[in-house]
């Protein structure tokens, strides 16, 4: 018998990337209000700048997939498969949805990629498509109550569904119709790591107030291009 000795390789991940916020409250505009505006604003700002950095990795993310993931002859063995391209998107319409998210898992299947821990990221209309399609009969998902009474898409073929209104989109050189960049995988295709998340408040020097602000510094990469597809979408 032939032993291997399997190594680990290390991977770097930069860490280059940051948004932050900063505002000032007056102590004339605490005084006259009873609204605890420090603590509803930095909430407020932590959300917005977790939408900024979900907005710039779901845009760092076009074109990363595999080149036998993507396109409108995709499939590593079949090249069968549309997904959608430039000049000729895929659109997707309640009666092709889930055909297009069989044909997601299908180029997973002969990229060899684990059938476990599948996601897929669609933009908000298109999973409006899925509740408009077969699947709002609860007999045909298994689960006790149709996708339009309780709103959870849940799994579909082992992917996880999530929707984003964060997705890229551009205008389409070949059509001019907006088309939307979907993104779906395996979770070992993508790392990211949030380096510093900090939030502070502290009296201002130049004016009778607080000041609040906060940072978040992080990174990401696409680790296995081969374990990502694209999809390229238009209504």
């Amino acid at each position: 018998m032939t032993y291997q000795r399997p190594e680990s390789p290390s991977v770097e991940l930069t860490i280059d990337k940051g948004k932050y916020f900063a505002c000032v409250c007056d102590d004339i505009v605490l005084r006259q209000t009873d609204i605890r505006l420090i603590d509803d604003w930095s909430n407020d700002a932590g959300f917005q700048m977790k939408i900024a950095v979900d907005r710039d990795v779901l845009t760092g993310m076009v074109g990363q997939a595999h080149t036998q993931n993507k396109g409108n002859s995709a499939g590593r063995i079949s090249a069968d498969f549309a997904l959608g391209a430039s000049t000729a998107p895929l659109q997707l319409t309640k009666e092709n949805v889930l055909d297009t998210i069989i044909d997601a898992r299908t180029v997973m299947e002969e990229q060899n990629i684990p059938t476990e821990d599948l996601w897929m990221v669609l933009p908000a209309w298109a999973v409006g498509r899925i509740k408009k399609s077969d699947l709002k009969d609860a007999s045909l998902t298994g689960d006790g109550k149709s996708v339009l009474r309780n709103g959870r898409i849940g799994q579909i073929d082992n992917f996880t569904i999530y929707s984003s209104n964060l997705l890229y989109s551009v205008t389409d050189s070949g059509t001019s119709t907006t088309c939307w960049y979907g993104y779906f995988g395996h979770k070992s295709a993508l790392s990211f790591a949030a380096q510093l998340t900090k939030m502070e408040s502290f009296r201002a020097e130049s004016t009778f107030g607080d000041l609040i602000r906060g940072l978040n510094v992080y990174g990401y990469k696409v680790l296995k291009t081969a374990a990502m597809g694209e999809l390229y979408l238009t209504k």
